[in-house]
């Protein structure tokens, strides 16, 4: 964990240039953040014996790096440790229906983060590592559980992740077609908001009796995810 710190702007590359909805892409460093602050599932994209793979793992993030879990992807840094991989955090917010079909779209907030992931090895860090993953999850979670033993850390494999090539895209509001042609037909149009919210907290049926959900978790019930 000894990169300088990140540009408050992020990086034009090639791969992050925004070259399609440009109004839509946004560099602010604050941005990114934001969106991964606001989930905790990923997907990350890894080539594994020349063939590629997507796998969805929970993430976490301390502004420098993104930790995640990566088992199978772990498999390919042995054979290509300098990979690049490609790794996506999506939240959808909304459908945007609009007079025709061809101006639908979707409300949305996304992240692409690019590099060379490495295995966590120092034991400080990959138990920092693992408390933001527990923590993006559910605050509150790693003091109040059993954190991992010896034996547990050696059976984990957690990979990193630099922030610092990243691309962010947004797309909020309602459709484009207000004021054309199609705003003489008659059809309804505006934006079918999506919102996921937590539900009450579902006992272990082994729990013994007696035992409350905590505070950091019963609170959650009805609030918005995200």
């Amino acid at each position: 964990m000894n990169d300088s710190q990140l540009s408050t702007t992020l990086p034009d590359t090639d791969r992050t240039r925004h070259r399609r909805l440009r109004e839509q892409g946004s560099q602010d460093r604050a941005e990114l953040n934001a969106i991964l602050d606001a989930g905790f599932m990923c997907h990350f994209g890894v080539v594994i014996n020349g063939h590629p793979m997507v796998v969805p793992t929970v993430y976490g993030s301390d502004g420098q790096h993104l930790y995640f879990h990566g088992s199978v992807a772990g498999r390919s840094l042995v054979a290509s440790p300098d990979a690049t991989v490609c790794v996506t955090v999506t939240h959808v917010d909304g459908l945007v229906l609009a007079r025709s079909v061809f101006e639908h779209g979707v409300n949305y907030r996304s992240a692409m983060v690019y590099g060379v992931p490495r295995l966590v090895t120092d034991p400080e860090e990959k138990l920092e590592g693992l408390r933001c993953l527990t923590e993006i999850a559910t605050p509150g979670q790693w003091d109040y559980a059993r954190q991992p033993n010896r034996k547990e850390m050696a059976a984990t494999a957690l990979l990193a992740i630099s922030l610092e090539e990243a691309s962010v895209k947004i797309r909020t509001g309602g459709p484009d077609d207000g004021d054309g042609p199609d705003a003489a037909l008659g059809i309804w149009a505006g934006v079918l908001p999506l919102v996921s919210t937590w539900g009450e907290p579902e006992a272990d049926p082994l729990l013994a009796d007696g035992i409350a959900p905590p505070k950091h978790i019963s609170s959650r019930s009805g609030t918005r995810l995200g």
